[in-house]
């Protein structure tokens, strides 16, 4: 029979070891972000978008005047302008009729884009991104696995003998 810190044991360790399943499942493959962000008067900002090949990305950027730099990992970025890959651009009075930017990855690797309010109001960015998940919460998730198994193996430990004390 089993002691009742053993079954404490195995369903907290069940528990974790599930959340940590979960996780993993939902770190796999790619990663879809909701932006919508605020950049003040004279601020600037930078997105880095890890994403796979033939990944479809879509911004919308409302505001007075900004200035704007796009790279791409491959040769053609597929983007409404010519020369952004080289040099910032400048677009003014884009309040009533937002920049709208859609592209698709190429090939495997980062996007970059640099942003900089160089107007009188406040920037809009939003956006639906798709990136690659982190490598990070591939090891992580593992860890909170193991700790699982840990507790369990703990746990079973009582069971086989009950030691001074307990």
């Amino acid at each position: 029979m089993l002691s009742k810190r053993t079954i404490i044991g195995l369903v907290i360790g069940s528990a974790i070891i599930a959340i940590g399943g979960y996780s993993l499942i939902l770190h796999m493959g790619t990663i879809t972000i909701n932006e919508n962000y605020v950049i003040a008067v004279g601020d600037s900002t930078s997105y880095t978008i890890p994403a796979p090949n033939h990944t479809p990305q879509h911004m919308e950027i409302t505001g007075d005047a900004f200035d704007l730099k796009l790279t791409s990992p491959s040769t053609g970025l597929q983007i409404p302008s010519s020369n952004s890959e080289k040099t910032m651009e400048s677009f003014k009075d884009r309040i009533e009729e937002p920049l709208i930017l859609d592209w698709v990855h190429l090939e495997d690797g980062e996007t970059r884009i640099q942003i900089q309010n160089t107007g009188n109001s406040e920037l809009i960015i939003t956006g639906k991104l798709i990136r690659s998940s982190d490598p990070i919460w591939f090891t992580f998730d593992l860890m909170v696995i193991t700790s699982g198994l840990v507790i369990i193996g703990f746990s079973m430990g009582f069971t086989l003998r009950k030691p001074k004390g307990f």
